[in-house]
């Protein structure tokens, strides 16, 4: 039991955060504002009161931090911070949704059962997470506070992940890298999405994520001399110019997109050119900003050249998720490249706190920007109408369709018509109308003759053809990108496949009765699974399109007594959970690898091959046992957050002498007798085999990479150490194989 100091030492910690939440919100407090906030704030205490994070501190603390960044990284109201302060009470109490509604009105009800989490049993081939994130996106079309909330939500619970157990760190982190980071970009949350990303890393690259921030830690004196040597000259020259009111400042990127850069351009931490942005916030009329900016921009170049290749106006054409800036990549004194974004106050607000800011520059005149996002929203909303699919499809469609960059692209008359990046012409004519789509032909693209598959470009004009007789084909879903297209397509499909099936069911029970069997829900079951059709449709657009041969239905498939004869129960096959019981029982929870393991069948992931001492986890697939992948795996992040429940926990034993399979690769100058150096370390002092080696040697320069097989990460490091001594090698590492 707690000690009463102890409570009361938590009350005044629970105080002290609910004050400071309510002076956040004080500026816009309207009325009755604070008293609605504190029958929240009571309502959750005590509906939490028992309650005790993994952490051991008072539940209550969640919802009022996340009511605490809904105000001030967000910059969200007061139905928002009411919303925050109950977000978890329906799930985790007697409380109904009606109750919340009686007690705080339609709209805090409305966000809440977005963020209340669906429970029960799903259909196979679908997943918990995405069957929850499809319905807070149902709400988002009403209201987008629920993202916002539940963005907020993750935030706090990724900044306070260290008290979690090891599989939830890494299922969370996942799925925050696979949805919430991107959703947190295309909402114009610059600042939440950049945190969370570093956060991901934190716990599923623990070492990387250290080292990175270590050397960010040990540069910052420089950095900041740096920054101040390259600012002066132009603040002097702005204040001459007329421009009182503005702001510079330099600021670091963010550890994950420092590493991205490092992994894309294959360079060490010191080689990254841009490791931070200068950042010039000017304070101007609305209606000067455009202006002001390009003179900003005058400014600079004049004391520094420009990299022509890095100019970025999204001042003219904001981003769809209304990002608006000036970005110029130039030239120090130093022989440094430094990028410098100009943007106004106004724009900065924006950046920084995305979709909230707009509400407040509402009142003014309507933005490109405002449009841009409040079609993307639309955008959800057409995708919701159309997707008939299972929820990890629409899961799938929406992170391909709504998470990229876009191409702007003309009609024949001058429209502007935005697609996402990579779309092509059939995408284009889908967009113009779904007819003009079923019927394309080809286009003209900037006159010339295109095929359908053709990726359309910035700028380009773009003339659709049709014709009465074209119709869509599967073939056509290999190159479409945009959901609406593919969803039409799809339907076009499934409705003709449906009409086709019609055919084919009415010849096939012209079949059976040839050979006197009744077409009976269980006869046209065991036919389905004697041709391995997945669904009776199936089996009938198979007999349509005469891939099937009615001549091979014979009654042998029916008589038990037939030698040919599959029973049932073997064509239905186990259910997969029944499985995962089997071996969760035979080892609660944890998966050991190596040593005796024989009970439990186990394969490494190719895609990352792991080895002793890396950290690791168990995917449990259905027809290849259990797969063991690396936590920093490239495909873990989906994996674990589309499919949480099928993750197990994984940890080496002390295992006898097994080899694994790993890369390395050496950097260095070139010289007679390094290979030779190389393979002797190798060969010699360690006892390790080498599977293969390559190496391009390139005008005194050499890049090798070798497969070798090792016993754990120790034995790996060791050799490492070893070739990185060699006379004239430059970096050593490991690579995913």
């Amino acid at each position: 039991m707690h000690t009463m100091i102890d409570q009361e030492a938590e009350r005044k910690e629970i105080l002290r955060h609910y004050r400071k939440l309510l002076r956040s919100a004080k500026p816009f407090l309207k009325d009755n504002d604070a008293k609605i906030i504190k029958k929240a704030f009571n309502t959750s205490l005590e509906a939490h009161k028992d309650m005790r994070r993994k952490s051991g501190e008072p539940y209550i603390l969640h919802p009022l931090a996340v009511a605490q960044i809904a105000v001030e990284e967000i910059g969200l109201g007061t139905t928002s911070i009411i919303a925050a302060l109950l977000h978890d009470v329906v799930e985790d109490t007697d409380l109904e949704i009606h109750d919340i509604e009686r007690e705080f009105g339609p709209k805090v009800a409305r966000i809440i059962e977005g963020l209340t989490k669906i429970s029960g049993v799903f259909e196979y081939g679908t997943s918990q997470q995405a069957e929850n994130f499809r319905k807070m996106l149902l709400t988002l079309s009403d209201d987008v506070r629920v993202i916002l909330i539940k963005l907020a939500d993750r935030l706090h619970n990724m900044r306070t992940l260290g008290s979690m157990a090891r599989d939830k760190q890494l299922k969370i982190a996942s799925e925050t890298m696979y949805l919430y980071a991107p959703l947190a970009h295309r909402l114009g949350l610059y600042a939440i999405k950049s945190e969370l990303e570093d956060l991901h890393l934190k716990y599923t690259d623990t070492e990387t994520y250290k080292f990175i921030s270590n050397k960010i830690r040990q540069t910052k004196t420089a950095r900041s001399k740096f920054i101040n040597d390259f600012i002066t000259p132009i603040e002097d020259e702005l204040r001459r110019q007329g421009f009182t009111d503005f702001e510079v400042k330099g600021r670091p990127k963010s550890i994950y997109s420092i590493l991205k850069k490092m992994k894309k351009q294959n360079v060490t931490f010191e080689e990254i050119y841009d490791l931070f942005a200068i950042r010039i916030i000017l304070n101007v009329p609305y209606e000067n900003e455009k202006p002001a900016c390009w003179r900003v921009y005058s400014i600079i170049t004049d004391f520094y050249q420009p990299n022509p290749d890095r100019l970025r106006d999204w001042i003219s054409t904001p981003k769809a998720n209304g990002y608006e800036a000036l970005h110029t990549t130039v030239m120090s004194k130093t022989g440094q490249w430094v990028e410098v974004q100009i943007r106004t106050k106004r724009m900065d607000d924006i950046a920084e706190r995305g979709y909230a800011a707009h509400w407040k520059y509402k009142t003014g005149s309507p933005s490109a920007a405002e449009s841009g996002l409040d079609n993307w929203i639309n955008k959800v909303r057409d995708m919701l109408d159309v997707t008939n699919s299972n929820a990890l499809e629409f899961l799938d469609e929406f992170r391909t369709n709504l998470f990229v960059e876009e191409v702007f692209v003309f009609t024949p008359k001058g429209e502007l018509i935005i697609l996402p990046d990579r779309a092509t012409a059939l995408d284009f004519a889908f967009e113009i109308h779904t007819q003009i789509g079923y019927q394309c032909l080809g286009a003209k693209v900037n006159q010339k003759l295109v095929p359908l598959s053709f990726r359309l470009h910035n700028g380009d004009q773009v003339e659709i053809l049709t014709s009465q007789k074209q119709k869509p084909t599967d073939e056509w879903l290999r190159f479409v990108t945009t959901s609406k297209a593919r969803a039409k397509i799809k339907e076009f499909l499934r409705e003709e496949r449906k009409d086709k099936a019609e055919e084919g069911k009415a010849k096939l029970d012209a079949r059976l009765q040839q050979i006197g069997v009744e077409p009976t829900g269980p006869n046209l079951n065991r036919l389905a699974a004697y041709f391995n059709a997945s669904t009776l449709q199936d089996l009938y657009y198979r007999v349509a399109i005469d891939m099937l041969d009615l001549k091979e239905i014979k009654d042998h498939i029916f008589n038990p007594r037939s030698e040919n004869y599959k029973p049932a129960s073997i064509l239905e096959g186990s259910t997969f959970d029944k499985e995962v019981q089997k071996i969760r029982g035979v080892n609660a929870n944890l998966l050991v690898i190596g040593g005796d393991t024989d009970r439990i069948d186990y394969t490494l992931a190719k895609c990352c091959n792991p080895i002793p001492g890396d950290d690791v986890f168990g995917f449990q697939t259905l027809d290849q046992g259990i797969i063991i992948h690396r936590t920093t795996c490239p495909k873990a992040v989906e994996l674990m957050s589309n499919y949480g429940h099928r993750i197990v926990k994984a940890k080496w034993t002390e295992q006898q002498e097994l080899s694994f399979l790993a890369g390395i690769r050496i950097k260095g100058t070139d010289r007679v007798g390094l290979v030779n150096d190389v393979t002797k370390i190798i060969s010699n002092s360690l006892k390790v085999n080498m599977r293969s080696i390559t190496i391009d040697s390139n005008d005194g320069v050499f890049e090798g990479h070798l497969m070798v097989f090792v016993n754990d990460t120790s034995h790996l490091e060791k050799m490492i150490q070893r070739l990185s001594k060699v006379n004239g090698v430059l970096s050593v590492d490991r690579f995913d194989t």
